[in-house]
C-alpha cells in the first residue's frame, strides 16, 4: 500500500493552481480517478486530501451509522457534501477552489503534508504552530502505537 509521506512546499498561483507533489501524485494515480479530492478539514484549519477509494471506504463506513442518525447527516454535510473532485492538468496541477484556499489561509505557497493514508494542505505558519502544539501534548501524554503480530 503507498502512503502519502513527508511534507512539501509548492508555489499557488493566482489562478489557485498548484503542483501536487509527484510523490503524492503516484499515490493518487494507484486509484481509477486521475486526481484528488479535497474538502473543509473539520478538525483543523486546512484542507483535507483524499483519494476516491479512500472516500469510498469512508462511504462504506457511514452505511454502519443510522441512515437518518444525527451523526450520520453531519459526516455526510460535513465530508461528502463539501467534497471536490479534481482532475490533473498534463503538469500534475490542480486548481484549488478559492473558498478552500481561503479557509485554510493560503495565498502563495501551500505545504503538503502526508498523513499516511491522507494528507492535508496547509498554511505554512498555521501547519508549524499546529505541529509544535501536537508535540508539546504528545510529549505530555507520550501516546502508544500497537502493531499487529504477523
Amino acid at each position: 500500500m503507498a502512503l502519502f509521506l513527508g511534507t512539501i512546499e509548492n508555489k499557488v498561483d493566482s489562478k489557485g493552481r498548484v503542483s501536487v507533489p509527484a510523490d503524492f501524485r503516484n499515490v493518487l494515480k494507484g486509484d481509477d480517478f486521475q486526481g484528488v479530492i479535497l474538502f473543509h478539514s473539520f478538525t483543523d484549519k486546512c484542507i483535507e486530501g483524499f483519494t476516491m477509494s479512500r472516500m469510498e471506504q469512508m462511504a462504506d463506513a457511514t452505511d454502519n451509522l443510522d441512515l437518518f442518525g444525527e451523526e450520520n447527516q453531519n459526516l455526510n454535510s460535513l465530508i461528502f457534501s463539501d467534497a471536490r473532485q479534481l482532475s490533473f492538468d498534463i503538469t500534475g496541477r490542480i486548481v484549488i477552489p478559492s473558498d478552500l484556499l481561503e479557509f485554510a489561509g493560503i495565498k502563495d505557497k501551500a505545504l503538503f503534508v502526508g498523513r499516511g493514508k491522507t494528507f492535508q494542505i496547509w498554511n505554512e505558519d498555521d501547519f508549524y504552530k499546529s505541529q509544535e502544539d501536537v508535540r508539546n501534548k504528545a510529549q505530555k501524554t507520550r501516546p502508544s502505537l500497537s502493531f499487529k503480530r504477523d
